[in-house]
């Protein structure tokens, strides 16, 4: 096998070969460190990676039959996820050579399921906008997006078929968008937080990309302990999507903008009923909301790097955490109300839905590598 024909790979079709004696696990590995061979000079996916390691896995793994959900799948890890084996930098220079005591309790239950890890990926200071050198596969002149850089670009370039990511903002949603992958962001307290640095605990959240949906399954059965089954396509007319364009509907460009009523039409022509679903406009400071938690809790959380070593923050990082500082504790408290408030308006918005249909980004990945692109269309839904 080589990395060619690996990179297509989804990580079921791994798991498939495997479970079918087509592959093994250590081939897999091989092969997905040749695809890493080939692309990281110009991607710049990965903080840390371990070739030894995932080989050693690997072989472990055939040796006793490749168990598990996630058998011999390649995974990259987001470098804010701990990791006993592996250095865990946490996109700060503060951080150069630490290495947790243990893996977070993502890591262990992927590879209890037969995960192979390969390394820990590119991800921005500490899961906040300053970004590390990742480049989007689908054009190295733009942003893959942010905070979970180098696990977009890793899965867009066919190096691993699941990577994990956190998203506190926009940071599972706008890098898949970028780099045309799928994201699922899970709903608070479905997946553990254990081990992950946290930076603001009311939003915080981990979730995985893939290059299929049925992927994203996969690893949410393996992470909830679950059985998994294929995801099966609705029948026509059974699926009912709300159309949502949201408050923030005018950052989106004309590309974005055209993007979204493209994927309205192709929804529609493939079965599913489509209904108008207008936020109300008591929801619109949930935005503001989401900035004002986000602050507040990322300033505590950030105290110690705040006092310890500020020279090491760049400049964004300090501007967010002074406006946290200087949140009055009011202030953040009536944000969370929204927030709860704006819960329940959402329920009541999907009454009769099965999903809402929402923009992801603005656009297309900006140019340049100096920003990761506005978060301004995840910021809501995260909060919620």
């Amino acid at each position: 096998m080589n990395g060619s024909a690996y990179a297509g790979m989804t990580a079921v079709a791994v798991r498939q070969g495997l479970a079918r004696g087509e592959l093994s696990a250590e081939a897999v590995a091989r092969a997905a460190l040749d695809r890493i061979a080939e692309h990281e000079p110009s991607i710049h996916a990965w903080q840390h990676l371990d070739a030894e390691g995932a080989l050693a896995a690997a072989r472990a793994l055939d040796a006793r039959g490749v168990p598990g959900l996630l058998g011999g799948v390649p995974l990259g890890v987001k470098d804010i996820i701990a990791t006993a084996d592996l250095p865990t930098r946490y996109g700060s220079p503060i951080y150069d050579g630490f290495r947790p005591a243990a893996d977070a309790h993502c890591v262990s239950a992927a590879r209890a399921a037969g995960a192979v890890v390969m390394g820990k990926t590119v991800t921005t200071e500490f899961a906040y906008f300053q970004p590390g050198p990742t480049a989007n596969p689908r054009n190295p002149a733009h942003t893959p997006g942010g905070s979970s850089s180098g696990s977009a670009a890793a899965v867009a370039a066919g190096m691993v078929p699941l990577a994990f990511g956190t998203q506190t903002a926009g940071s599972l949603i706008r890098p898949a968008s970028y780099c045309g992958v799928f994201a699922l962001k899970p709903g608070f307290g479905l997946a553990s937080l254990e081990g992950i640095k946290p930076f603001s605990p009311s939003l915080d959240t981990l979730g995985w990309l893939a290059r299929s949906a049925d992927d994203l399954e996969l690893m949410r059965c393996a992470m909830a302990g679950a059985a998994f089954e294929p995801l099966q396509p609705p029948a026509p007319g059974a699926l009912r999507l709300g159309v949502c364009r949201t408050h923030e509907w005018p950052a989106a460009d004309a590309g974005g903008a055209a993007a979204f009523e493209q994927a309205l039409r192709l929804a529609e022509a493939a079965g599913a009923v489509l209904r108008d679903a207008t936020m109300p406009a008591a929801t619109a400071g949930l935005l503001a909301a989401q900035k004002t938690v986000m602050a507040y809790e990322a300033a505590r959380q950030l105290d110690i790097e705040w006092r310890l070593h500020p020279e090491q923050l760049s400049a964004a990082l300090h501007t967010l955490l002074q406006s946290g500082r200087d949140c009055a504790e009011a202030d953040y408290r009536q944000a969370l109300a929204q927030a709860d408030a704006g819960r329940r308006t959402v329920r009541a918005l999907m009454n009769g839905l099965d999903a809402l249909l929402v923009p992801a980004a603005p656009g297309e990945a900006p140019a340049g590598l100096s920003a990761t692109g506005d978060p301004v269309f995840s910021r809501v839904w995260t909060l919620l």
